[in-house]
């Protein structure tokens, strides 16, 4: 057997460049480039191999080692999970940035390698620099945090350990049930030692993607309970977007007269305007389709984790005899909820549906029912969204109004947390998949500019408009730089209601005093206009609503990232849809107004279905 000696790091490298997949049709690499922030842990290392090897796997520089692994998971998740990134840092803070998105990644089933520096196997220089010591497992390092955040795990601490782990680590990356993040903590020491390896394991590989079908008998089961229904209910979540299955359900959406109602994760999965799309569901849903899934006696769950912002704290789906079924890749999530389970790829689902309910249709009386509500629901956003009157700070939902009003058709829209995700998942009106790009799996405060750079790298030719507000913008801002430096140009607007106002809502909403959200007259005004001007982004403030729609023409025809400015009101949200969602209550306390949150929570609670 002929074999080539490479360094454990070059050996890495080598590899990952000839990992191929299918999409659309072309063979290409899996790995889309790595984003690297180098340090004594990798640079000698994985940063010899990598500058070596720019032809074949691109490397990337980032400014915090957080917000690249955002960007690269933000890429995955454009890409629909069809390609990935990797991201690799040195040990210690580096590293441990890291853990954080892994989180993300974690929650949300998405693909991301990561390569963080490690220890000393050979334990010479023990302690090394950055090195974080157990007092008690001389084995355990700062990497064993990523352990529970990542899909799968190793450590390489010999050069032929990698023979084994790295197509592990691809089979993980590429599993539609077990797809997440893998870390393989990469010891320094062993990056740079050399091994004899197979010249045959260096060989070009396609990795295909699987499409699980479901149990025969899962599928009759499901058959019958629709046949039987009178009033069935569709929850679209990211499993029918990731399984291209969004033209199948559309059709048969229509074919049986079922409506469907989105997840945050599904939102796109069928046009904003199908006559059977309810819009978003659960805390931050419509009203129309909270009003069906009150009155559903069979809710479907399609590719959804049913986390409780969807299922309203398991108070929603409130028919009495209801079922709930759950479509999903992955027996963990098809079994929650007492759900009868339907294990296997959402399309592969759908398919095999389609000819066992040739020719039927739920009662129309319930189809039709749903007309009325969807455009009783469509004017209260659009009331939601209009223009303020004249100096009047506007609300969120006004601002995603005129933005929507200023966007193309092939836009996408990038949030991640606080209020924004709330009315954008309420109110934004997208015809196409991708078109909507929201990380609420993990409500990662941080994410959006990060994110927004990994959605303009997977989707180059669309316009990507970021919407952040000032809290989540002074956290992670860095990469407007990065985004200035590659030419990838993002249109980010800043909305600046002084301080955490969404939480600052929840605060009063619980009963307690407003403390510690929104910032006090007293605290400095931070032009962040400004802020972004000096990393080299186009940058304005504006003073209301026409002034926005006019800077957003402007940044439309601009030849770099473009930050707008706006304040907000940071005491509305947007009223109409939604449903309750379990926030504790203290039980005890001198304020009246916690008394009394918690009289009403106490009510509340007694609508949940904690046993099915």
């Amino acid at each position: 057997m002929s074999s080539v000696r490479l360094t454990a790091a070059q050996a890495t490298v080598r590899w990952l460049s000839r990992q191929f997949v299918g999409v659309d049709g072309d063979e290409v690499p899996f790995f889309a480039g790595v984003w690297a922030i180098f340090g004594h842990g990798n640079v000698a290392g994985l940063g010899e191999a990598l500058q070596a090897a720019q032809g074949e796997l691109p490397t990337f520089r980032a400014h915090n080692e957080q917000a690249m692994a955002h960007a690269a998971i933000a890429y995955a998740k454009q890409m629909r999970r069809r390609r990935a990134m990797v991201c690799t840092t040195s040990i210690g803070p580096g590293a441990t940035n890291m853990v954080t998105p892994a989180a993300l990644a974690h929650v949300n089933r998405l693909p991301v390698l990561l390569l963080p520096g490690d220890v000393y196997a050979s334990r010479r220089p023990d302690p090394v620099l950055q090195q974080v010591e157990d007092f008690a497992d001389a084995t355990l390092s700062a990497n064993d945090c990523f352990r529970p955040v990542s899909r799968y795990f190793d450590r390489i601490i010999r050069p032929e350990q990698l023979l084994a782990a790295l197509p592990r680590a691809m089979a993980v990356l590429t599993d539609a049930a077990d797809c997440g993040p893998v870390t393989l903590a990469f010891c320094q020491d062993v990056q740079a030692e050399a091994f004899d390896y197979p010249e045959s394991f260096f060989a070009r590989r396609l990795w295909r993607s699987r499409r699980p079908p479901a149990d025969p008998r899962e599928l009759d089961d499901l058959t019958a309970l629709l046949k039987g229904a009178a009033r069935p209910l569709i929850v679209a979540g990211g499993g029918v977007l990731y399984a291209g299955a969004e033209g199948r359900l559309a059709r048969l959406a229509s074919a049986w007269g079922v409506p469907v109602a989105e997840t945050q994760a599904g939102k796109g999965a069928l046009a904003w305007d199908h006559p059977l799309n309810l819009g978003s569901i659960g805390v931050t849903g419509s009203s129309a389709a909270n009003a069906a899934a009150a009155q559903a006696d069979v809710v479907i769950g399609v590719g959804t984790r049913l986390q409780d912002f969807t299922t309203g704290s398991r108070a929603l789906f409130a028919a009495a005899n209801r079922r709930l079924v759950q479509v999903n890749v992955s027996a963990f999530d098809a079994h929650k909820h007492g759900a009868l389970p339907v294990v296997g790829d959402a399309g592969a689902v759908l398919e095999a549906l389609e000819p066992r309910l040739s020719g039927w249709q739920a009662p129309t009386t319930w189809s039709v029912a749903q007309g009325p509500a969807i455009a009783a629901w469509t004017a209260e956003a659009d009331v939601a969204m209009a223009a303020p009157g004249d100096n009047a700070l506007p609300s969120d939902a006004q601002v995603i109004g005129a933005v929507q009003r200023s966007v193309g058709e092939g836009a996408v829209v990038v949030c991640a947390a606080g209020g924004l995700p709330g009315e954008l998942h309420k109110l934004w009106r997208t015809r196409r998949p991708g078109g909507y790009h929201v990380e609420y799996g993990y409500s990662c405060m941080g994410y959006e500019i990060a994110g927004g750079l990994g959605v303009k790298l997977a989707a180059p030719a669309c316009d990507v408009h970021v919407m952040v507000g000032d809290g989540s913008y002074l956290m992670l801002n860095s990469e407007i730089a990065t985004s200035v430096a590659m030419g990838l140009k993002l249109t980010i607007t800043v909305l600046d209601n002084r301080g955490f106002g969404c939480i600052n809502r929840l605060q009063q909403g619980a009963g307690g005093a407003p403390f510690n959200n929104l910032l006090a007259e007293a605290a400095p005004r931070i032009d962040f206009a400004a802020h972004a001007g000096s990393l080299g982004a186009r940058s304005v403030k504006v003073g209301g609503v026409a002034e926005l729609e006019a800077a957003l023409g402007r940044a439309r025809a601009s030849d770099r990232t473009y930050v707008i400015v706006i304040d907000t009101d940071p005491a509305i949200s947007t009223e109409a849809g939604g449903a309750w969602w379990d926030v504790a209550v203290p039980q005890v306390s001198e304020r009246p107004q916690v008394r009394a949150a918690r009289a009403a929570y106490d009510a509340a609670v007694k609508d949940q279905r904690t046993g099915d």
